[in-house]
């Protein structure tokens, strides 16, 4: 057995080379190439520079050069500047009220030794510019040299003074797509600037300037940066709170993505990946989308300096509010009253792939078609049918599926609605009656499309989806996922007004259940009374429901109670939250109970609907926030354009 270390065998403690010091700490300060392009650009931006190129060579490894039209250095400056912790960013020393990107003043000794630095720069006043070389954190003397204002710096054979770091970099591709990465998210933090990319193998990545600051100017950036799909799929933020406030862009719910990749936040123009900021979006989004899926938006958060704390993470990638809770209602609240605000809004990125559907349907059928014509081929042409895929004039039609019928809708279809929204009119929607067979519609009995987005109904297909006819195009309705969302939101206000209608059950219903189930069901009994949901206990193993949320009537009450049950498992018992904190864990907790009511006292698929009733949802759909999105994340509706229709059918 090995015991301790004999004392006399411990080296003595020894002051570090200055060298070795600067490699260790580049570490932490340059992990990867794309971390070296990083706070060299940032250098860049706290020089005021209005143009940055960055070029890069086997992804960062063999070469990377930044060029800015900034402020640049004088002699004396540059020979101080690769010097450990020399810095012009703190002029008083104070670490509470940081303004710049940079404070630290280890960048470039960082790089410098562990690659080779060559740096080139003027100021507007100097007649000549000055040169410097660090090589594996040997410094080279200042020479004159000809040079624009701003600086030019080039690390060549990044991590050649340290082979073994080589061994963890990534591909060259990976490594690239990194650096790209980077220079996105200072695009979205800094849109006044142009930003180009350029690589040895693909053209240049550039993001012009916005001259003129305000939310156009910013929304072009993002649509630069997130892609031309954001524009049309985002809403402006601006909200203010007790000296910070939040602006920016925000997607709807159903324009999301498979990662958290494209969710952009900075503080005081700092690009950050701060854990507290990204929960309190995924809660902002919690009963708008599906929790395997992620928003895309960006949003900037401005405070006094000394509000935030920069300085608690070597990259400078997180930050610490003194006010964190502050910060992430101001967050979850902004996120709430935008959504609202836009209303029923759906991503046009559903529209975009359904037609991508149709026309590949369309494509495959033609190509069945042409095969089947190669291999038999009749004796005598057969007159062309409407269902041939073509019309009299060469443009396509499109055969009716089997299930589907043509565009009629029950008796009395012509009748106005007698209230808008769930009421005289749409009651049976509560009730679970059935209504009568349909029958044809006739043209003058077509409601009137203008002044409702969403159109009026002009049939049920598949007993599923609702049918209607805008002022420019139609609108097709997933009837379930439309209804959960409107019995959910009508729940929630319900609630938040102080409390959920309910109905007494004329005979109370028992519901057997495991004894550790009845148990947890018993111990949220209050919380669930607040709900409309009246629950007692009824011997071992079973409990006795007496009422039930009124919108809620006509459900199978075994079926509601363990879905409940469900509920609760998955989210716990949250402990030590006050009882009127409806944005706190026992609000969203309660949230998340009425969302799964809402799945019971919602139409269903299958479901025929009257004429009235399918335009009472498609009302209540226009004046109800978030309804673009069902509770659990789907698109409630798609909207197709009649010039796409067209296109679709050779029109165009």
């Amino acid at each position: 057995m090995l015991g301790p270390v004999p004392r006399s065998d411990v080296a003595p403690v020894r002051r570090l080379d200055p060298i070795l010091v600067d490699r260790i700490a580049a570490g932490e300060v340059v992990e990867r190439p794309a971390s070296a392009v990083k706070e060299l650009v940032e250098n860049a931006i706290d020089a005021g520079a209005h143009a940055i190129e960055v070029t890069i060579e086997a992804g960062g490894r063999r070469l990377i050069r930044v060029v800015d039209d900034g402020a640049g250095m004088s002699a004396d400056d540059l020979a101080l500047a690769v010097e450990r912790h020399a810095t012009s960013k703190l002029p008083d020393g104070d670490l509470g009220r940081i303004a710049s990107l940079g404070f630290r003043g280890e960048a470039l000794p960082s790089i410098g030794a562990v690659a080779r630095l060559s740096i080139t720069t003027r100021t507007d006043t100097a007649e000549t510019g000055a040169s410097l070389v660090v090589e594996a954190g040997v410094k080279g003397e200042v020479r004159p040299a000809s040079a624009a204002r701003g600086t030019r710096v080039e690390v060549s054979d990044l991590f050649s003074a340290t082979p073994a770091r080589l061994k963890f970099l990534k591909s060259d591709r990976a490594e690239t797509t990194a650096i790209g990465d980077i220079l996105r998210r200072l695009a979205v933090a800094q849109p006044a600037i142009r930003f180009t990319l350029r690589t040895e193998s693909a053209s240049p990545m550039v993001f012009p300037a916005e001259a003129e600051p305000g939310p156009a100017a910013t929304l072009r950036r993002l649509v630069a940066v997130l892609g031309a799909d954001f524009g049309a799929n985002a809403v402006p933020l601006a909200m203010a709170r007790e000296g910070f406030s939040l602006t920016g862009h925000i997607g709807l719910p159903t324009y999301h993505r498979g990662a958290a990749s494209h969710i952009h936040f900075t503080v005081n123009g700092r690009p950050v990946r701060d854990r507290l900021l990204l929960g309190a979006v995924r809660g902002a989004y919690a009963d708008t989308m599906s929790t395997d899926r992620h928003p895309v938006l960006a949003l900037a958060i401005a405070c006094e300096p000394g509000l935030v704390d920069v300085n608690v993470h070597p990259a400078k990638t997180e930050v610490r509010f003194r006010e964190p809770g502050l910060v992430r209602a101001l967050i979850v609240s902004a996120i709430h009253e935008t959504l609202r605000q836009a209303g029923a809004r759906s991503a046009t990125t559903a529209a975009m792939r359904t037609l991508e559907a149709l026309r590949t349907h369309e494509t495959l059928h033609a190509q069945e078609t042409l095969h089947a014509q190669e291999t038999f081929r009749p004796v005598a042409r057969a007159p062309m049918s409407v269902h041939s895929g073509a019309g009299p004039h060469g443009r396509r039609s499109v055969p009716l599926p089997p299930g589907i019928p043509s565009f009629g809708a029950p008796a009395g279809y012509g009748q106005p609605p007698r209230h808008d929204g769930f009421g005289e009119t749409a009651q049976s929607l509560f009730r679970g009656e059935e209504a009568p067979p349909a029958a044809d519609l006739r043209p003058d009995e077509a409601p009137e499309t203008d002044g409702h987005p969403l159109g009026a109904a002009r049939a049920q297909i598949h007993e599923t989806y609702i049918l209607a006819q805008t002022g420019d195009g139609l609108v097709i309705v997933d009837q379930h996922a439309a209804h959960e969302r409107l019995v959910y939101e009508r729940l929630k206000r319900q609630r938040a007004a102080g409390g959920i209608a309910r109905q007494g059950l004329l005979i109370p219903d028992v519901v057997e259940l495991a004894p550790g189930d009845a148990a947890r069901l018993l111990e949220a009994a209050p919380d669930l009374d607040r709900l409309g949901l009246a629950i007692e206990a009824f011997g071992p193993g079973a409990v006795l429901v007496r009422e039930i949320p009124a919108v809620l009537a006509g459900a199978a009450i075994r079926d509601l109670v363990i879905d409940i049950l469900d509920g609760l498992s998955e989210s716990g018992l949250e402990e030590g939250s006050p009882d009127g904190d409806e944005g706190g864990p026992l609000g969203r907790r309660l949230d998340a109970i009425l969302s799964r009511m809402s799945c019971h006292g919602s139409v269903r698929a299958g479901r025929r609907l009257r004429p009235e009733e399918m335009n009472a949802i498609l009302r209540e759909m226009e004046a109800t926030p978030l309804s673009g999105s069902c509770n659990h994340g789907r698109p409630t509706f798609v909207e197709l354009k009649l010039a796409d229709i067209e296109r679709l059918f050779g029109r165009r």
